[in-house]
């Protein structure tokens, strides 16, 4: 017959330190998961950050760019503006000559 001896024996302070062990590694590569998880989120943000800059400034071209544009129609019309008022003073004083020299001449 078998004595009680010849059964496997289990030394419980090992037996103890193995399920710590395994139960100490599961949370870490569970937290590892969660780690992995929250990166592709912060990828992700960052992307549309990226997204939102790139946006951001294409717009301040795009605003820089009408300004110029309207500052180039502004600076046309002053110049017509001036080239019409010395045309319309050179008339005026053609006008004024010839009054000048038609009353001087009828005299």
């Amino acid at each position: 017959m078998s004595s009680i001896e010849n059964f496997l024996r289990v030394d419980m302070d090992k037996l103890e330190a193995t399920l710590t062990a395994e139960a100490v590694k599961r949370e870490y590569e569970s937290l590892a998961k969660e780690f992995e998880a929250m990166g592709a989120e912060l990828i992700s943000a960052a992307k549309k950050c990226e997204a939102l800059t790139a946006d951001v400034q294409n717009t301040i071209r795009d605003t820089a760019e009408a300004y110029r544009q309207e500052g180039k129609k502004i600076f046309e019309r002053i110049e017509e503006c001036a080239l019409f008022t010395e045309d319309v003073r050179k008339t005026c004083e053609d006008a004024k000559r010839r009054m000048i020299e038609g009353n001087g001449g009828a005299q």
